[in-house]
């Protein structure tokens, strides 16, 4: 299968799925970066997400407070 063809079997999720996968399995073998430093540097970006998240959430919890 070409890269072409393979672009037009997959929806514009998966191809970003793919392109990740790619993308990191390609740093790994070359030995830009190792797996476990992948994974910390994955959990370190989940875990600022989850606190910005939280504080969107309070923020919009206190406006919907003092609207009320």
């Amino acid at each position: 299968m070409s890269f072409e063809e393979a672009l037009e079997r997959v929806s514009r999720d998966d191809s970003f799925r793919a392109t990740v996968y790619a993308m990191n399995t390609l740093l790994i073998h070359k030995g830009i970066y190792t797996q476990q430093e992948f994974r910390t540097l994955f959990v370190e970006w989940v875990e600022k997400e989850n606190k910005k998240k939280r504080a969107s959430d309070g923020s919009v919890e206190r406006s919907k407070a003092a609207s009320a």
